[in-house]
């Protein structure tokens, strides 16, 4: 038994080597990915992730009906008291990413506080949509001059820089993604990017 095995595992490696070094060689069929530069810009760098990042939360929000953007989960569920409604939710991003990345000095940032009366479903993803664009001005503001320069108004401890900021503003709305998701599952909708296909 030991024998075959033996034989099964050489006549795999055989046959999938000339494979494998085909797909090293670069000279794969047309529809196999190029090979990456050696290096990116930091805004083509950050843009890209904040594109993923954005593509995700965005859809989620277009995903839920307008009649439940009120919903939060019921403290029954479990440990729920005092969330933020699913509209809440998007507000919240939608003001983070203009105070997180105003200190940039990028123009274009709105006031946070500007969108607190903000309430349906059309008025909160838009604020949501026209917070990434800014995002996006910030993001692609940044080279490698200026990714590591300071941003002043944040505690030292954060070593604040204008690529740092870009990036934990991309963290913060992963956090917040993640509540949504669960608002979205809990009202028997599937978040657009966990649907078969997507990436």
């Amino acid at each position: 038994m030991q024998a075959r095995r033996s034989v099964i595992l050489a006549v795999c490696t055989v046959l999938a080597a000339p494979a494998f070094l085909y797909a090293q060689s670069g000279t794969a069929s047309a529809g196999a990915p190029a090979a990456a530069p050696s290096s990116y810009t930091p805004a083509d760098s950050m843009g890209a992730l904040l594109s993923l990042t954005e593509g995700e939360v965005v859809s989620a929000a277009e995903a839920m009906p307008a009649d439940k953007f009120d919903f939060a989960p019921p403290a029954t569920a479990g440990e729920f008291k005092t969330v933020r409604t699913f509209g809440g939710q998007v507000k919240h991003l939608a003001q983070a990413n203009y105070q997180l990345l105003q200190g940039t000095g990028v123009p274009g940032a709105v006031d946070p506080k500007t969108l607190e009366g903000l309430k349906t479903k059309d008025e909160l993803v838009k604020a949501l949509k026209d917070s990434y664009t800014y995002a996006h001005a910030v993001a692609n503001s940044l080279t490698t001059a200026n990714a590591f320069a300071a941003v002043p108004g944040f505690p030292p401890q954060f070593k604040a820089t204008n690529a740092s900021m870009v990036a934990f503003m991309i963290m913060h709305t992963m956090d917040h993604y993640g509540q949504m998701c669960v608002y979205l599952r809990m009202n028997g909708i599937i978040p657009p990017a966990s649907r078969p296909g997507a990436m």
